[in-house]
């Protein structure tokens, strides 16, 4: 469990729960799911002490749900947010796939994605306090807080207020819903390192569906990476759903002068639709990638048929110009006492040169036709 307070520019890490909230700023508590479960009396007590309101049950029980998809609930007085975050884990290999991993090493390749992490994680979000729970392997909340208190900085007096504000803005978040639109988004952001292995990996499955050379076998791994682009979009579209529906809700808060800020509330709103148009990259970078997988699967299967036309075509054309000659052989070794040019001394060079004749004419015809031509890869 780590503790923070945030006020303006000032971060400060707690030991423990603080029994009251700043004066200014709000307190972000960051938390494992097994240590949530551990200590939930411990945090609820610490909630309703510090907000006047703790955790429904059903809101634990989706905290403590390790299968949850991305969904937005909300209370009186709070919002609850789970997040599916977009991880990549390479499985160590089984020893069923150890000999076709071997086999693969003869022609080395991308990694093959084993699976596709997406725990999810989960933020209670109240005026003061923001709660967020998420997997015991999740290193976001570690980037972010390291990177959160990089963007302190002490209060100068002597400093700008126009360059407080930036840093603030930029830096520093100022309220608990601002805090986790921004670690939504480095979630979301978290997506581009997989995109580029899904990209590489599909890329040379398709380099290698196109190649002519080569009998391509590796349906398997094939079938993974599009299971794999599938389970993506359909977690980008919880995800988008839950957000927009987070989006929705922002235009219900009320603006009061000792509350949030009209600035503030239009600055969630911006970050929510940034959040929403990376998602939307996301969605769409995985159905180009579905479609030209598709496409290079369709090409391949093309490919396949032309060339055994291709195979048909010669073999179709050697088959005609041995057919005249089949004919010349089987007529002279009929059974018949008088047949023409069997008994003369030269007889068997007129009928050798006359089928070597005959299949030289039918070869250029062919040839002249394209029949025999090599097909240029």
């Amino acid at each position: 469990m780590r503790i923070f307070t945030v006020a303006g520019t000032q971060v400060h890490a707690l030991q423990a729960l603080p029994q009251r909230l700043p004066e200014q700023g709000f307190v972000w508590i960051a938390c494992s799911r097994d240590k949530f479960q551990a200590d939930l009396d411990l945090v609820q007590d610490s909630l309703s002490r510090l907000t006047g309101q703790s955790l429904v049950d059903l809101h634990v029980s989706d905290l403590l749900n390790a299968q949850l998809p991305s969904r937005f609930d909300y209370s009186p007085q709070y919002d609850l947010m789970v997040f599916r975050r977009l991880a990549q884990r390479h499985s160590r290999p089984s020893a069923s796939q150890t000999k076709g991993l071997a086999t693969a090493s003869k022609h080395p390749g991308p990694p093959v994605l084993q699976r596709i992490d997406t725990s999810p994680v989960g933020f209670a979000v109240f005026d003061k306090v923001l709660l967020s729970v998420h997997p015991s392997d999740c290193n976001v909340f570690d980037a972010y807080a390291h990177r959160l208190q990089a963007s302190a900085r002490p209060d100068d007096p002597a400093s700008d207020l126009a360059d407080l504000r930036s840093a603030g803005a930029r830096g520093v978040p100022t309220s608990p819903a601002d805090m986790m639109l921004r670690i939504l988004s480095q979630m979301v952001d978290g997506y581009l390192d997989l995109r580029r292995e899904l990209s590489r990996q599909l890329d040379h499955w398709q380099a290698e569906l196109l190649n002519p050379r080569t009998r391509f076998n590796r349906w398997d791994t094939l079938l993974q990476a599009r299971l794999a682009l599938h389970q993506i979009e359909d977690l980008c579209e919880d995800q988008r759903t839950a957000v927009q529906t987070w989006t929705e809700s922002l235009n219900n808060w009320g603006v009061e002068p000792d509350g949030l800020s009209q600035q503030a509330h239009e600055v969630l709103k911006i970050r929510s639709r940034d959040v929403l148009e990376h998602i939307d990259r996301v969605v769409q970078h995985v159905r180009r990638l579905e479609h030209n997988t598709e496409t290079a699967v369709e090409m391949h299967f093309n490919v396949q048929g032309s060339r055994t036309n291709d195979i048909m075509r010669t073999l179709t054309a050697l088959t005609a110009i041995f057919l005249p000659l089949n004919l010349i052989a089987a007529i002279f070794g009929m059974n018949f006492e008088v047949i023409p040019l069997l008994h003369k001394a030269n007889g068997f060079w007129w009928t050798l040169g006359g089928m070597s004749l005959i299949a030289t004419a039918m070869g250029l015809f062919f040839w002249r036709k394209r029949y025999l031509a090599r097909t240029q890869n």
